[in-house]
């Protein structure tokens, strides 16, 4: 096993990283001092990425990275094990736009095993290969989707991807505590970024009707909260799935 020193610089992997809500993470993270590996499929827009936050003065490396295939995933184990260990992953990477519009019935058994296959399988295979790589203690943040907690309509294969994320973050929070990594969930609302842009106006309107905080959902709206999950103050707290969605689904 390989383990990071608490001495040295940290290093956080963010999977889909090289835009939107996972771009803003992986910057929050650099700013707090961690080394930054961007995962993302897209080698351009993830090389861009991580020249663009080393602009910005933060340690941000580019490995690409596709979920949905083993190989992909062992590669970036491998790529991260050079760097000497691991402290934090955020596993965000999924397919969300576009797939909405069905009802439950007529989703395609293909489109509905793709969606499972990037969405829930993919956080599952990263890590399963880089939970090795963590040393003392660690942090894992699973990004889900408050459409599971809402049940939203005519988003069933979606909403049951994330809702296997949330089982995920508990299965794993039980067998990871002892080693002192914490996983917790994040469950965004609908948040305006280059992932979400094929939404339909009818999401955003039952959004914008719903919310607590009527104003649009934007990716700092959960960086803040990424950045305590990542810390040492999290500590004590593991296995849990916080809404942040301006209180359109309130516990």
């Amino acid at each position: 096993m390989t383990e990071q020193s608490p001495d040295e610089v940290r290093t956080v992997v963010v999977t889909g990283a090289g835009r939107g809500l996972g771009l803003a993470m992986a910057r929050r993270a650099g700013a707090d001092g961690f080394r930054v590996v961007l995962a993302e499929l897209d080698p351009e827009r993830g090389a861009r990425a991580a020249e663009e936050l080393r602009s910005e003065g933060h340690d941000a490396h580019f490995a690409r990275c596709d979920v949905a295939d083993p190989a992909s995933v062992d590669e970036l184990a491998a790529f991260v094990r050079e760097l000497g260990g691991l402290y934090g992953l955020v596993n965000n990477a999924a397919l969300a736009n576009g797939v909405g519009g069905k009802e439950f019935q007529d989703i395609d058994i293909e489109t509905w095993d793709r969606l499972m296959t990037i969405n829930a399988r993919g956080p599952w295979l990263v890590a399963k290969a880089l939970h090795p790589l963590f040393g003392p203690t660690g942090r894992i943040v699973n990004i889900a989707s408050d459409a599971a907690l809402y049940g939203s309509p005519r988003l069933a294969h979606y909403i049951t991807s994330k809702g296997a994320v949330i089982a995920l973050t508990r299965a794993m929070a039980r067998e990871l505590g002892e080693r002192g990594i914490t996983v917790n969930a994040l469950a965004p609302g609908l948040t305006e970024c280059e992932a979400t842009e094929g939404v339909p106006e009818e999401r955003h309107g039952l959004y914008a009707a719903n919310r607590a905080i009527s104003r649009p959902q934007q990716p700092d709206d959960l960086t803040g909260l990424a950045s305590f999950l990542l810390s040492e103050e999290s500590r004590y707290l593991t296995g849990q799935v916080i809404a942040v969605n301006g209180g359109f689904t309130m516990n």
